[in-house]
């Protein structure tokens, strides 16, 4: 199935979790924010949220400057 992840197609499995999405971005171990169609998914329900067709995602992480 199709989502958008910022702003780009990406095809996902049926059942494909946000769990996986941070994984397969590489940003598994940091500070990640997430929405989905402008709902907020927190870090404890990454497990268990899984997208739906033409879900819209955006995934944004923190990066440390000095």
């Amino acid at each position: 199935m199709q989502i958008f992840v910022n702003g780009e197609s990406r095809l996902v499995s049926e059942g494909f979790t946000a769990a996986q999405l941070v994984e397969e971005l590489g940003l598994t171990g940091r500070r990640v924010a997430m929405e989905v169609n402008l709902d907020i998914v927190t870090r404890s329900q990454y497990p268990q949220h899984t997208f739906n067709e033409g879900d819209k995602v955006e995934v944004v992480h923190a990066i440390g400057g000095g």
